[in-house]
């Protein structure tokens, strides 16, 4: 990258302060930028950051007051604005070639649309159904039945158990398990006998999956995924589960088995919630929070066992004061046996 302070305020469309001929070699955060690049500040609680950062060129909201000493490039949204130099910089998508790598298998079965790529070591079992313009990564394995819609990624290393059903665009990132059997066992005798999984999973269109995260087949009927749902890393989510549309669910995250999620629900980092429960529409379940009971549709929960956020933080308020409110009361316990002994001077 080599551009100057002013190429970037055009494209950015934004109003240039400082140096218009400084060089711009390249691009990072606001606390790793070095001499030469640019960087951005969207939030008035990265301020101390500005003040340590090496960076020659910052891009900052209009309205954000902001002390720096090198070249400074003003606009309505920093992050948008940044986003786009990006876009502009960026090495290219990588691109896979459509066809079939001469060491994939693929079964006489399967059926492939237009323009699939399969990639090395990749596994298409019997019955297979892949839409058009489709990526199956290395290693990964496609199982018996299984249905794949249109435009979909799939890295390397992904595993679809049988009868798995993708929509179109869905992304799943490396080690991605669909449709393994939910964690169902009776106990007979004293020892755990398995409860058959002959389910499968359904995902809808434009979802998204990261990387090391499981979704397990549901016991008899469907484990889905609404559409436009964004899942995280390292996320468990147990069979006959239904997760709504246009959800987030960060990493950590461990939903157990028949639990129902409504659309726009947000749930954050570590936070786990209990098996059979409903989840309202555009709730928030923040951050390690453990939810044991249904919550309200547009409810923010917080903690564990998890309550409204406002009562969470009244409850964390009073512990932050328990040593001073032990101490007041030792103090009044102090007086009243005083009192009760004036008392009983008198009588």
């Amino acid at each position: 990258m080599q551009r100057t302070a002013r190429d970037i305020a055009r494209l950015v469309k934004g109003e240039l302060s400082g140096n218009p001929q400084q060089a711009v070699t390249g691009l990072a955060g606001i606390r790793e930028a070095a001499p030469g690049d640019i960087t951005f500040l969207a939030s008035p609680k990265y301020q101390s950051a500005v003040k340590a950062t090496r960076a020659s060129v910052l891009i900052a909201g209009k309205d954000l007051a902001v002390s720096f000493p090198g070249t400074l490039i003003r606009v309505e949204d920093p992050a948008a604005a940044f986003a786009k130099l990006v876009e502009q910089v960026a090495p290219r998508p990588v691109t896979y070639k459509s066809g079939i790598h001469p060491k994939a298998v693929v079964a006489s079965s399967a059926k492939l649309g237009k323009g699939v790529s399969v990639q090395p070591h990749a596994v298409i079992e019997d019955g297979a159904v892949i839409g058009d313009r489709t990526v199956v990564g290395a290693g990964s394995h496609i199982g018996q039945e299984c249905c794949i819609g249109a435009d979909c990624l799939l890295y390397s290393q992904v595993s679809l158990r049988e009868r798995t059903t993708l929509g179109d665009r869905v992304i799943l990132h490396s080690g991605v398990v669909l449709g393994a059997d939910g964690f169902g066992f009776e106990t007979v005798e004293g020892r755990h006998k398995k409860i058959p999984q002959v389910g499968s999973v359904q995902i809808g269109d434009d979802v998204e999956i990261g990387a090391n995260t499981t979704i397990d087949r549901g016991r008899f009927g469907r484990t889905r995924v609404g559409n436009g749902t964004k899942i995280d890393n390292l996320v468990q989510i147990g069979h006959n589960c239904v997760i709504g549309e246009h959800g987030i669910i960060c990493g950590l995250v461990g939903i157990a088995g028949s639990t129902i999620i409504g659309n726009h629900v947000t749930i954050a980092g570590q936070a786990g919630i209990a098996g059979h429960l409903t989840i309202g529409d555009k709730s928030i379940i923040m951050a390690q929070a453990g939810v044991t009971k249904d919550v309200p549709a547009g409810s923010v929960m917080l903690g564990a066992p998890a309550v409204p956020h406002k009562e969470f933080k009244r409850v964390n308020a009073a512990i932050q004061r328990l040593p001073e409110t032990l101490a007041k009361i030792h103090e009044l316990e102090l007086q009243l046996a005083e009192l009760r002994a004036r008392l009983t001077a008198v009588s």
